[in-house]
């Protein structure tokens, strides 16, 4: 019997280097195929080498792109979804509710579409008027072009039911925690295991980091903060709080596989602080490593942390120095906590079950009762 043949557009491609997007497609893609689908990555030639045809079982197809802020993605999707359509594909999954536009090339050859669409990101800081009047139109096409829309945040389906009458499908992301012993990135960054907090996400102003940094000259002590991240096409924004940061912060870029699960692993506690998405996989991932998470209170932030995080105003250093302070000063507090949001993770967050769903989803897409 011929395996269903799918197809996941949209990303940068894997292996993830980069943010939520590429970490859904490299877990969701590789347990996919040990599903028994037959799954192929679309990836950008500036994150994927050419000549990578495969990652872990899955099929990798490398094509360029025009590497500019509003470019980049649009232009890999279309010239992807250009190259899925002589493909043959039994189904495939689209992120990013901007690349909405090209889901009718997919159609027209016959290919049932589901799009992932996160939060709101026409919210996003990073946008000026053009990519904010682009999301916007986006966001109404995502309720009419796909065959199925998917949300990652119970929030995030609200809201599309309530602007445009559009049901969706909730699927979240999932964590496979695998601790690891303290090793060479610790080693690297001077990093005593409980004795850093950490901060991860892409260095873009609805995640904060700015924030985050000039909160932490007012939490006392010699504890590193580990801000682990970066982001193309903003250097003037990273040097606005990078340079003259406060010593005890360190800037390592960006961190991926073994040496990522390593701060996990040993961090004392987990930041959290953006305020435009749904799920987001980085609270995921630190929640199921046993993190006490202190977390940006924004309703998708709290759906996903519920009681065991602490809870701060991105808006309002002082709240989250507040926290980072007592969790200095108070063990028992962050160890509990962090036994709340590993518990929680665990209940609500497992990449098993999000695989097997969207395998489900797929089979339906194709009509297929394999």
């Amino acid at each position: 019997m011929n395996r269903l043949k799918v197809a996941l557009i949209g990303s940068r491609g894997i292996p993830a280097s980069y943010g939520g997007y590429e970490t859904l497609m490299e877990e969701l893609s590789t347990r996919l195929v040990r599903l028994g689908l037959d799954v192929t990555v679309y990836c950008r030639s500036h994150n994927t080498p050419r000549r990578m045809g495969c990652y872990q079982g899955v099929k990798l197809t490398v094509l360029p792109t025009l590497r500019t802020k509003h470019l980049d993605t649009p232009v890999h999707t279309l010239l992807s979804c250009l190259h899925a359509a002589r493909q043959d594909f039994d189904a495939a999954l689209v992120v990013n509710s901007v690349n909405a536009i090209f889901i009718p090339i997919l159609r027209a050859a016959g290919t049932p579409v589901a799009l992932h669409v996160d939060g709101i990101e026409r919210q996003r800081a990073k946008w000026g008027p053009l990519g904010q009047l682009a999301y916007s139109v986006s966001e109404r096409l995502a309720v009419h072009v796909p065959d199925v829309l998917i949300t990652d945040a119970e929030v995030i389906r609200e809201y599309y039911q309530e602007n445009y009458e559009a049901g969706s499908r909730v699927l979240t992301y999932g964590v496979d925690p695998q601790p690891v012993a303290p090793g060479e990135t610790m080693q690297r960054l001077g990093l005593e295991s409980r004795r850093f907090f950490l901060y991860v996400s892409r260095f873009e102003p609805e995640n904060n980091p700015h924030r985050v940094a000039e909160a932490y000259r007012a939490v006392g002590g010699d504890l590193p903060l580990v801000m682990v991240g970066g982001a193309p096409y903003a250097d003037r924004f990273v040097q606005s709080f990078t340079e003259g940061a406060d010593p005890r912060i360190l800037f390592p870029g960006s961190i991926y596989g073994h040496g990522y699960r390593e701060l996990l692993s040993h961090a004392l506690a987990y930041i959290h602080a953006t305020e435009v998405g749904g799920t987001h996989p980085a609270l995921v991932e630190a929640m199921g490593y046993g993190n006490c998470v202190v977390v940006n209170g924004t309703p998708e932030n709290r759906e996903v942390a519920a009681d065991s995080g602490l809870y701060f105003d991105a808006g309002r250093a002082s709240t989250l120095a507040e926290h980072l302070q007592a969790l200095v000063d108070d063990p028992g507090l962050r160890e509990d906590r962090g036994r709340r949001a590993a518990t929680l993770a665990s209940a609500r967050f497992n990449w098993k079950v999000v695989s097997e769903e969207y395998a489900e989803l797929f089979r339906e897409l194709a009509g297929d009762s394999r």
